[in-house]
C-alpha cells in the first residue's frame, strides 16, 4: 500500500512530537534511578565529611548507609508527589502545557544538586531528590497521556509505548555517563547528579513548537477551531473524518461531565473493573522486582568472576536490553495486541525468576551456573521490556474516558510510585532472609499477574472507547439486565453526525 506525501509527513510531525516531549519526559525516570550508582561510595563520604566538619561526629558506617538510603529511596516519595499533582496540572494547563511547567521541579533540583558539594549540605542533595522525584513522577503519567491523544488510533498503543522507550534509553543513558570516564568519578559526582538538566533543556527549546492535545483542546477546551489546527499539525495532512468523529463521540459522551476526582471512580460501578485493572498491572510493574535485579545485578556480574572494575560496562549492557526490549514492544504491540504482550511478558518473567532461584541455589557448587545466573539477569529484563513496562503506560488513556482519565493516572501512578518505595526498601530484607530464594515472590506477583490479564482484561488495540467500555459493562454488571452508560449518548451522537460536515 502506497503512503502519499500527506501521510509521510504525519509520521514524521507525530515522530517529531514524541521525541520533544518524551526526552525530558520519562526519560528523566530512567536516567536518575541509574545516576545514582556510581557516586554512592563518594556522596556517602561527603556526608561523613561534612557531618564531621559540622559538629564534630564520626559517624558510624549503618548511619551512614541510612542517610544514603533516604537519599536513594526519597526519589520514591517524590515520585508518588508528582503523581498526586499531575491530574489537577494537566487539567488546568493541559497536556504540553504541563511538561513544561514540569521542569521548574527539574531545574530547581539540579540548582541544589550542583551546589550541594560547596555548601558542604548533604540535605540539598536530599531535596533535590524529592524535586526530580516530583518531576519524574509528573512525567510519567502526563506523557503516555499526551501520546495517547495526539496519536490516530492505529499508532495509540505505539506512540503510548514510546514513553517506555525513553525510560530505558534513560537507564542506559545514566549508566554510560556514570562511568568513571565520563562523570562518574570523585570530582564530578555533582555535576552528575545535575547532569539530568540537559534533557530537560531539550525538550524546553523543542516542544514548544509542537501543539497541545487534540482530545484535551475540543473535549476540554472546547475549542474546535484549535482541535483542527492542531490534528492538521500532527498529521500533517487535512483531518480524516474518521478520527474527528471518534472525538465528537467521546465529547458526546462526557458533555455535562467535570473531570473526575480519583476517590469518585472507587464509587462508581460503571469502571470499577477498568481501575481494578489499572491498580494491579501498575502494582505488578514495580512488585515484579525488575528495579531490583538491577541492584543484585553487580552482585552476580562479581560471582560469576567478573573483576570490579569491569562490572560497570557490562551493567550497561542490562539497560541495553531494556531499551533493545521496548523498541521491540513498541513495533509489535500494534499487531500482537496489549493483552498479548502483557501475558507473554509475565510468563517469561516468571520462568526466569524459577530459572534464576535454581541458579543461585547450585551457585557455590556448580561453576557455571553463575553465567547462567547473568543470563537470567538479561532474560528477565528483556521480558519486563517486552510487555509490562511499556503497555502498562497505555491502559488509563484507552479504557478511562477523558473526564477520568487524569484521575485514572494519578492512581496508576500512585500505586506505581508507592510500590517502588516498598520494594526498594523490602528487597535487601529478602536477599538477607530468603538468600537465593529471594526472587521466588517476585515469580509469584508475575505468575498471578498473568492470570489476572489473562481473565479479566480485554484486548484494546485498535478499539474505540465505546467498545471498550462495553466490554469493561459485562464484568461491571455481570448478572444484571443494564443498558450500559456509554451507549446512552449513541443517539445524541448519531443525530449530531449530520451536522459534522457543516460544523467542520
Amino acid at each position: 500500500m502506497s503512503h502519499s506525501p500527506a501521510q509521510k509527513g504525519s509520521s514524521l510531525n507525530l515522530v517529531l512530537m514524541v521525541l520533544a516531549a518524551g526526552t525530558g519526559g520519562t526519560l528523566q525516570y530512567g536516567y536518575n534511578l541509574a545516576i545514582m550508582n556510581a557516586p554512592a561510595t563518594f556522596i556517602q563520604t561527603f556526608i561523613n565529611a561534612t557531618v564531621l566538619e559540622r559538629w564534630d561526629i564520626q559517624l558510624q558506617d549503618y548511619q551512614v548507609t541510612l542517610v544514603w538510603t533516604i537519599i536513594v529511596s526519597i526519589f520514591s516519595l517524590g515520585g508518588f508527589a508528582g503523581a498526586l499533582i499531575a491530574g489537577p496540572m494537566t487539567i488546568r494547563f493541559g497536556r504540553k502545557k504541563c511538561l513544561l511547567l514540569n521542569n521548574i521541579f527539574l531545574m530547581a533540583g539540579t540548582l541544589l544538586a550542583v551546589t550541594s558539594r560547596a555548601a558542604k549540605s548533604f540535605e540539598m542533595i536530599i531535596i533535590s531528590r524529592v524535586l526530580v522525584g516530583i518531576n519524574c513522577g509528573i512525567s510519567m503519567n502526563v506523557q503516555p497521556m499526551y501520546f495517547g491523544e495526539s496519536a490516530p488510533k492505529h499508532l495509540r498503543g505505539a506512540a503510548s509505548l514510546t514513553s517506555a522507550v525513553f525510560a530505558a534509553f534513560g537507564v542506559m543513558s545514566g549508566q554510560v555517563v556514570g562511568i568513571k570516564e565520563v562523570l562518574g568519578s570523585e570530582p564530578c559526582w555533582q555535576y552528575l547528579l545535575a547532569s539530568n538538566a540537559i534533557p530537560g533543556l531539550i525538550q524546553l527549546l523543542t516542544l514548544p513548537w509542537f501543539p497541545e492535545s487534540p482530545r484535551y483542546l475540543l473535549i476540554d477546551k472546547g475549542d474546535k477551531e484549535a482541535c483542527i489546527k492542531a490534528l492538521r499539525c500532527l498529521r500533517g495532512c487535512e483531518v480524516q473524518s474518521s478520527e474527528l468523529n471518534e472525538i465528537l463521540q467521546e465529547q458526546a459522551e462526557t458533555k455535562g461531565m467535570r473531570p473526575r476526582r480519583p476517590w469518585e471512580l472507587f464509587s462508581d460501578r460503571s469502571v470499577r473493573w477498568q481501575l481494578v485493572s489499572v491498580m494491579i498491572i501498575s502494582s505488578a510493574m514495580q512488585l515484579c522486582g525488575n528495579d531490583s535485579i538491577y541492584f543484585y545485578a553487580s552482585y552476580v556480574f562479581k560471582e560469576a568472576g567478573i573483576a570490579d572494575d569491569k562490572i560497570q560496562y557490562v551493567t550497561i549492557g542490562t539497560g541495553s536490553c531494556e531499551l533493545t526490549a521496548c523498541i521491540m514492544c513498541s513495533l509489535l504491540v500494534e499487531h500482537k495486541g496489549r493483552r498479548f504482550m502483557l501475558m507473554g511478558g509475565f510468563i517469561l518473567m516468571t520462568v526466569w525468576a524459577v530459572v534464576f532461584t535454581v541458579a543461585l541455589s547450585f551457585q557455590n557448587s556448580i561453576s557455571w551456573m553463575s553465567y547462567l545466573s547473568m543470563t537470567c539477569i538479561f532474560t528477565y529484563i528483556l521480558s519486563f521490556g517486552m510487555g509490562p513496562a511499556g503497555v502498562t503506560g497505555i491502559l488509563p488513556t484507552e479504557i478511562f474516558n477523558q473526564a477520568a482519565r487524569p484521575a485514572a493516572y494519578m492512581i496508576a501512578g500512585s500505586m506505581m510510585w508507592i510500590n517502588l518505595f516498598i520494594t526498594g526498601m523490602v528487597f535487601p530484607f529478602l536477599v538477607s532472609e530468603l538468600k537465593q530464594y529471594c526472587f521466588v515472590p517476585f515469580a509469584v506477583v508475575c505468575l498471578l499477574s498473568t492470570l489476572y490479564v489473562g481473565l479479566f482484561l480485554p484486548e484494546t488495540k485498535g478499539k474505540s472507547l465505546s467498545v471498550i467500555t462495553s466490554e469493561f459493562h459485562k464484568l461491571n454488571f455481570k448478572g444484571q439486565d443494564q443498558k450500559c452508560p456509554d451507549s446512552q449518548t449513541e443517539a445524541q451522537y448519531q443525530l449530531g453526525e449530520v451536522s459534522l460536515s457543516t460544523a467542520f
